[in-house]
C-alpha cells in the first residue's frame, strides 16, 4: 500500500534522475589513452560513476584520494568533464513521465547532488529542467555534502515544506543515509549506478524501485 503522497520529492542527479555515466566515463577514457593505457569498458566504470571523480579515478587510474597525485588528476578530470558533460547525458527512461506526474499532482521536486553546483545547474538546464525544479543543490552549495543531511534540509527550506513530508530518491548508500538523517522518506533507485560494497537492498531505504516509473506507485500517485 502506498504511503500518503509527499509535499516534495528530491532526486540525486547522477544515476537517479539522469544517466550521466557515458559523459562521466569519457574523461577516464581520454586520460587512459593519453597515458598509453588500454581502454576500459563503460560497464567497468559505470558502477563508480555515482562516486564522481574520486571513484572513477580510483577505478580508471588506480589512484586513491589520499595519493599525492590525486588532486592533479582530479583537476584534469573535471576540466575534461566540463567540456563534454552534456554530450550523452539523458533522463532515465520513464523519468519524464514521473516529473510530469509530480507537476500534475502539485508536488514540488528538485535535485540534491554531491556534484559541484556549477555542473548541476547547466546539466538541468540542458535537460530542460532547471526552471521546473524547486532547487539545484550541489555538494558545495552548503558547507556539507551527503551523507550529511544539510543539503537535503536546504532543499526542503527552498521548497518551503517540512522535511518530514519529503521523499529523497538516490542510487547510493550515502543518499539513503542523508535522507534518514534529514527525517525524509527514502527510496533506493536500484536501476542506477549503485556503486559501493552493499547492494541497494541492504541500504535500509524505506522503498526500493527497479525503474523510475515505479516511483509513481510508491508515492500513491497512480
Amino acid at each position: 500500500m502506498a504511503d500518503t503522497p509527499p509535499l516534495a520529492v528530491f532526486f540525486d542527479l547522477d544515476g537517479t534522475l539522469a544517466d550521466t555515466a557515458e559523459d562521466l566515463a569519457e574523461p577516464i577514457h581520454a586520460m587512459r589513452a593519453a597515458r598509453g593505457l588500454a581502454p576500459m569498458t563503460l560497464d567497468a566504470l559505470r558502477p563508480y560513476a555515482s562516486m564522481g571523480a574520486r571513484g572513477l579515478i580510483l577505478k580508471g587510474l588506480g589512484v586513491a584520494r589520499d595519493a599525492p597525485e590525486f588532486e592533479r588528476l582530479r583537476e584534469e578530470f573535471l576540466q575534461r568533464y566540463e567540456a563534454t558533460m552534456l554530450a550523452r547525458t539523458r533522463l532515465f527512461d520513464g523519468m519524464p513521465q514521473v516529473l510530469d506526474t509530480l507537476d500534475a499532482a502539485g508536488i514540488r521536486w528538485g535535485v540534491v547532488s554531491n556534484k559541484i553546483e556549477r555542473y548541476v545547474r547547466p546539466i538541468l538546464a540542458g535537460l530542460g529542467l532547471l526552471e521546473r525544479s524547486v532547487c539545484a543543490i550541489g555538494g558545495d552549495t552548503t558547507p556539507f555534502a551527503k551523507p550529511h543531511p544539510e543539503p537535503l534540509l536546504h532543499g526542503a527550506r527552498l521548497a518551503a515544506v517540512d522535511a518530514r513530508r519529503c521523499v529523497y530518491v538516490g542510487d547510493d548508500l550515502r543518499d539513503i543515509e542523508a535522507g534518514h538523517a534529514a527525517t525524509m522518506r527514502t527510496i533506493a533507485a536500484a536501476y542506477g549506478f549503485c556503486g559501493g560494497e552493499l547492494p541497494p537492498e541492504q541500504w535500509g531505504a524505506d522503498h526500493l524501485i527497479v525503474r523510475p516509473l515505479d516511483l509513481i506507485d510508491v508515492l500513491g500517485l497512480r
